[in-house]
């Protein structure tokens, strides 16, 4: 997805070329072009059919893309109203029922034990908030990461190994890390 102004792009699978708006949110901060091209092309070969958990929607690119690329099912957590409105408009565009948006703030989201698996967990939470390594503890503390589940990373720092293992009870491998810029991110197998 390439974004320009306040929309992006889908840049792959079935909605290739759609374009959507989002808003401008304090804190709300797209995934980048080139990283967001990157995760994709790393995980294009295992997404097909699975369901998707992205914590921190925001503007929603992380979600149309994995819905757009074969993706059964994505559940997307946004806590601000107006860019939640805004998903739930663009939403309705594709007419789709395999791409469900929740309101909630996704630290409360994750405090209730996890209903059902998932394949993949998209976590870019706001940066220098510590929201990421509570996320982690709570993902793991509540049931989300189970044996063969992805999570994606997107951080203002390197993920190492020490900082999961502080973080998450089950193991685990960083299957692939990259940086662009200031954005940092992996994807972690649990084991």
């Amino acid at each position: 997805m390439s974004t320009a102004g306040n929309q992006f792009q889908i840049i792959g699978g079935r909605h290739r070329g759609r374009k959507f708006k989002f808003l401008e949110v304090t804190s709300l901060r797209p995934t980048p072009n080139k990283v967001r091209e990157t995760l994709f092309n790393w995980i294009q070969f295992e997404l097909s059919g699975k369901v998707f958990l992205d914590l921190f929607s925001g503007s929603g690119a992380l979600s149309f893309e994995a819905l757009s690329r074969g993706a059964r099912q994505v559940f997307s957590i946004e806590k601000d109203l107006r860019a939640f409105q805004q998903l739930e408009k663009n939403r309705t565009l594709l007419n789709t029922g395999q791409i469900q948006f929740i309101h909630a703030d996704a630290l409360d989201f994750l405090t209730k034990n996890a209903t059902q698996p998932f394949d993949f967990i998209l976590l870019d939470p706001p940066f220098h908030q510590k929201i990421l390594e509570k996320s982690l503890t709570l993902l793991s503390k509540n049931g989300f990461l189970t044996s063969g589940c992805q999570l994606y990373l997107e951080s203002e720092f390197k993920i190492t190994d020490s900082l999961l293992t502080n973080h998450l009870s089950q193991p685990f491998s960083i299957h692939k890390q990259k940086h662009s810029g200031q954005v940092h991110y992996c994807l972690i197998k649990v084991l």
